[in-house]
């Protein structure tokens, strides 16, 4: 008698492969799922793959648009950054996978959700908070948290044991020395000799940046068009892309060919662990680029300051942790998105081995930005001579707080 239905995360690697063989020989009903976040895949290999082992169906979606629309573009939209390095491409596909895979448990009448995540991984817990808000009767298979599955399975040679003995194909071609997942916004790779934090990453790592040695001499130039913080348009040569898509690929493309977009980082997972992690991230690397430039020019600085204590940091950290699904995300995305009704205009960028530069920015939605205010050469409309009693009023308290130091016997001009 079966234990019910089970819609399984597969990916047709080792890890997924035998998850789904465990679950039925455990007298489960298995529904494969695959999401399509632009991942380099064979979909009907691993489709044909699945239900070769048994599964009752298997299922893929699209979600490349999902995930560039409604996550991605907020991503850019408030400079999403974890620890000032890592632009959270692991993180930012998972909830649009988690949604996309209820949608997908409901239609086939699924009881249970599973995956391969690691117990000591952050996706676990960016998985299962998704799918316990978007559907909080939801029960949760997790192979490995599961006592008796990590027991039999405790490292690689016990995983192709089983699959020797249950005729589930494996690659011959030999498994790097790392682990990797990609999507559309980036390629992420941990684990194996990564785990030596001092170990330089190998040449061949690296799948969405060329080596920045071997970019082209030339650089190339482009421009980044955006409507109220949203990508509009990209234009580099006779190119052009005004899709959300599209333009991200774009992007991919300009940062792919100029090395543009790596990172190397040790990062703190919300579990506790320090974990190295490198990431090839182009298009994204890009984009936050350009759109910082143009709020530079268009947003107020005020408002700016606010946004980037609050706003950027918590966004990301919730993103990062898997609080997608959460009032405190839904909270501060009004101001993510409030704060761009002026972030209108276009950013000139040159990308060359391994970096991109602004070249200009212009806009017609702000009045904030004046030539003839900022100019050295004219004094129409500002009097330097109100300076004066600007200094004279900031100094009030930094007065008073000098004073103190001599009287404490701790002048400040003592060195």
């Amino acid at each position: 008698m079966s234990k019910g239905r089970v819609c399984l995360a597969y990916s047709g690697g080792l890890d997924t492969s035998t998850i789904l063989v465990w679950l039925l020989q455990q007298d489960y009903q298995v529904v494969c799922y695959l999401g399509d976040v632009g991942q380099i895949e064979d979909f009907a290999e691993v489709e044909a793959k699945a239900l070769k082992l048994g599964a009752e169906a298997f299922v893929v979606e699209n979600l490349q648009k999902e995930l560039i629309d409604d996550v991605v573009s907020r991503a850019i939209m408030c400079n999403a950054i974890f620890e000032d390095q890592y632009l959270l491409g692991t993180a930012l596909a998972r909830p649009i996978i988690a949604r996309s895979m209820i949608r997908v448990a409901e239609k086939y009448n699924c009881d249970y959700l599973s995956h391969g995540a690691t117990g000591k991984g952050n996706d676990q817990v960016r998985f299962e908070l998704a799918f316990l808000a978007l559907k909080p009767s939801i029960k949760i298979l997790a192979p490995w948290r599961i006592p008796e599955f990590i027991e039999r399975f405790q490292g690689r040679a016990d995983l192709l044991k089983f699959a020797s003995e249950n005729n589930i194909p494996v690659s011959s071609t030999p498994k790097a020395p790392w682990s990797k997942d990609d999507n559309i916004v980036h390629s992420s790779y941990e684990a194996g000799i990564l785990e030596d934090p001092d170990q330089t990453p190998p040449k061949n790592l690296w799948d969405r940046t060329v080596d920045p040695k071997d970019a082209p001499d030339q650089s190339t130039e482009f421009s980044v068009h955006f409507e109220k913080g949203l990508i509009s348009k990209v234009v580099v040569g006779d190119k052009e892309a005004t899709d959300s898509v599209e333009s991200f690929k774009l992007l991919n493309q300009i940062g792919y060919e100029n090395g543009v977009g790596r990172v190397d980082i040790v990062e703190n997972r919300f579990i506790g662990l320090k974990s190295r992690g490198c990431y090839d991230t182009p298009g994204l690397t890009i984009a936050r680029l350009a759109h910082l430039s143009l709020e530079g020019l268009v947003m107020d600085g005020r408002v700016r300051e606010l946004r980037d204590q609050f706003v950027s940091l918590t966004w990301s950290r919730l993103l990062y942790n898997g609080m997608f699904f959460s009032p405190e995300r839904e909270f501060i995305e009004n101001s993510v998105v409030f704060c761009q009704h002026n972030v209108t205009g276009v950013v000139r960028l040159s990308a060359y081995k391994g970096n991109a530069y602004v070249l200009g920015r212009s806009s017609n939605a702000s009045n904030l930005y004046s030539e003839q205010d900022a100019s050295m050469d004219s004094l129409e409309g500002f009097s330097p001579m109100d300076t004066t009693g600007f200094i004279a009023i900031q100094a009030i308290r930094l007065k008073k707080f000098g004073e103190q130091k001599i009287k404490d016997g701790q002048p400040l001009a003592k060195s």
